[in-house]
């Protein structure tokens, strides 16, 4: 689907991700907890991508793009830049295809993380922690192996694939009058604004964000791409911009996103921990947490919420 010129998917493209990546991912449970609602004041169903592999969404965008590719570039491997959640998604659909993965991670990189990626089998490439450190080390490793560029967010079928989740909660938690997911890098969020504007039209699409990296918000209201600079936030997996492709979905597609504290993150992720007992990471709790602060705007609904992931850092989040 072109959107002036910039290519998004569209409904079709996500329900063939759907069946194209079902043999290989986790259909997640649709939960509700009536602590929760009570709280909140509205019907709450959670999409626990918190318990899929890899421990969060990225796997269905990486895994979609990986069983894309015809089989020749697929042989040559596949590459991206990533310290997070997506180096392992990539690196796992890599490994289930029996392709090779090329992940280029910066040396500041969390050590447990670069442990998940090597334990998937892929070769890591260190490089000094800045944006064009990775850009340009990752151009020389696919001008070397041939290697298919994957991009975190910014690619039609990874987008598709992301979309797949709200695609699974709406046929599970029946109709919704609000839909609403964390947004970093947009790709969650841009599959999740396709996909129900395809198949629940009346569903209103939210996204959260931290008030240290509200980058989204501020660009959704100035109707200009803003990038995120200097965020500063414990929602390690929401520091990326948008890109010109996410900011295009999402403009079309998105009714308004809910800006939060790093207060209100952590007491939400509390109320899941002590109510739900799941383990879901603060980038996953600003949906949550923007339900608590803005209850008024969904008082009596029945509310979609996408726990887009569960990678806590547990040594980190004792020490706080």
């Amino acid at each position: 689907m072109s959107h002036r010129g910039i290519d998004l998917p569209s409904l079709a493209d996500i329900q063939a991700a759907h069946q194209r990546i079902a043999p290989f991912v986790h259909r997640t449970p649709a939960l509700t907890c009536r602590a929760i609602d009570d709280a909140v004041g509205c019907q709450v169903v959670f999409k626990c991508e918190n318990l899929q592999k890899v421990g969060a969404f990225k796997y269905r965008g990486a895994t979609n793009a990986v069983q894309s590719l015809q089989e020749a570039d697929a042989l040559r491997g596949v590459a991206t830049h990533s310290s997070g959640n997506h180096a392992q998604a990539l690196a796992l659909a890599a490994k289930v295809r029996g392709v090779p993965a090329y992940v280029v991670m910066p040396s500041n990189a969390p050590a447990v993380k670069r442990e998940a990626v090597a334990g998937y089998g892929a070769k890591i490439i260190p490089c000094e922690p800045t944006l064009a450190a990775r850009e340009s080390t990752l151009a020389r490793v696919v001008a070397e192996t041939g290697a298919h560029f994957v991009h975190p967010y910014d690619d039609p079928r990874v987008i598709a694939g992301q979309g797949t989740a709200v695609l699974e909660l709406l046929e599970d938690a029946g109709p919704l009058d609000a839909v609403i997911t964390p947004v970093g890098g947009g790709g969650l969020l841009s599959g999740t604004g396709i996909a129900a504007a395809g198949v629940a039209p009346s569903c209103r699409v939210y996204a959260a964000e931290p008030a240290g990296a509200d980058d989204a918000a501020r660009s959704l209201a100035a109707g200009v791409l803003i990038p995120s600079i200097e965020p500063d936030t414990i929602c390690d997996g929401l520091l990326t911009s948008l890109s010109p492709r996410t900011f295009a979905a999402i403009r079309e597609h998105v009714a308004g996103i809910v800006v939060v504290s790093d207060e209100a993150v952590m007491a939400a992720m509390r109320l899941v921990f002590e109510r739900m007992k799941l383990v879901v990471e603060p980038s996953a709790c600003v949906g949550l947490a923007g339900l608590m602060t803005r209850r008024e705007a969904v008082e009596g609904e029945r509310v979609g919420v996408v726990f887009s992931g569960g990678n806590v850092d547990l040594g980190r989040l004792w020490e706080e």
